[in-house]
């Protein structure tokens, strides 16, 4: 695996441990800069997953703000939602997941665009 992919996941996982703000859907929308339809669609497509608290409402963190962030830069790259979902799938995963990936895959993820 390349050191590069290593470095993201290991930063990532310091990232979403560090993670105490809280942020409503709209908050969210405005921090990350999309609207809130956008942001249902990322949640549809799967590219993001919000917490939900007991009334069911949508919650956001620190770290969600960090990954879409991540996502948009993919985006800027003209890379395709279908390709972003791979990584997104990869995040849901855990680091321990990227470890059974091979090189050559992850530098295509990464290279393709």
């Amino acid at each position: 695996m390349s050191s590069e992919i290593k470095d993201f996941f290991v930063y990532w996982e310091v990232i979403m441990r560090r993670s105490v703000m809280e942020y409503t859907s709209g908050q969210f929308a405005n921090i990350i800069g999309v609207s809130l339809d956008t942001l249902r669609y990322y949640e549809k497509e799967g590219l993001i997953k919000p917490n939900r608290k007991e009334n069911n409402h949508r919650i956001y963190t620190d770290n969600d703000i960090n990954w879409m962030q991540f996502i948009k830069r993919l985006k800027d790259t003209g890379m395709p939602i279908k390709e972003i979902k791979k990584y997104s799938h990869l995040r849901s995963e855990g680091s321990d997941a990227v470890s059974h990936h091979s090189v050559e895959h992850s530098s295509r993820l990464l290279c393709i665009h």
